[in-house]
């Protein structure tokens, strides 16, 4: 059975964008017009993509994790996902909400690590049979500021950087311009949204383009 078309919605960005914060947000403006959503993450999921998240995080070890190895892990992640999570939930008509997709891996693993796009493209179409989110809502802000969104989340929480977040701030330019990249190539499913706001006003835009999307799907 196909999935049904305008149900699943994907959020995407940098670090210190604010997606956490937002995707339960988004997931309660869909719950409040009755929609069953089910809420989840990327690399993660499922117990078993949870523990290779945990691999490809973890800033520990005399071992460096190889650009190859990284991106076959986020696509293995990804294969079980679809497999557990996502698919049986469009399957049966429920609206999947996600924390990254493939278009992180673009950016990630594309425009920061470099790898060719056509290299993760292959990868694509054998992992995803052709299933895309219908709608993206790129998060979008300068990486100084989203830098010190990180940095201050991070005291509140006491937590540490993971291997990603201890990248410098080259790559996380590099992983943005991806990003917009990839919206420019695909102005009918990436929505830009300009994060660099109070929160209010960043939520009020998801609200109208979720809104908007409802009235055609």
């Amino acid at each position: 059975m196909m999935p049904r078309r305008g149900r699943f919605i994907t959020l995407e960005g940098g670090e210190g964008v604010g997606k956490s914060t937002n995707l339960a947000w988004v997931a309660d403006h869909l719950r409040a017009r009755g929609l069953e959503v089910v809420c989840t993450r990327e690399p993660g999921g499922t117990p078993r993509a949870e523990a290779i998240r945990g691999l490809l995080l973890d800033p520990a070890g005399d071992e460096p994790l190889d650009d190859d190895a990284e991106l076959l892990l986020v696509f293995a992640a990804r294969a079980q996902h679809l497999a557990r999570v996502v698919r049986p939930a469009l399957e049966r008509g429920a609206w999947v909400v996600c924390d990254r997709f493939t278009d992180a891996t673009f950016a990630y693993q594309g425009g920061g690590r470099g790898i060719p796009a056509a290299r993760i493209a292959e990868l694509e179409a054998f992992v995803q049979r052709g299933l895309q989110p219908d709608l993206t809502l790129l998060l979008d802000m300068p990486m100084e500021a989203a830098q010190r969104r990180l940095e201050g989340r991070l005291e509140r929480q006491g937590g540490q950087r993971d291997r990603f977040e201890r990248e410098r701030i080259e790559f996380f330019e590099a992983v943005r311009r991806a990003y917009l990249a990839r919206a420019a190539g695909a102005p009918e499913r990436i929505a830009v949204v300009d994060a660099d706001r109070p929160l209010e006003a960043v939520q009020a835009e998801l609200g109208q383009r979720l809104d908007a999307h409802l009235e055609v799907s």
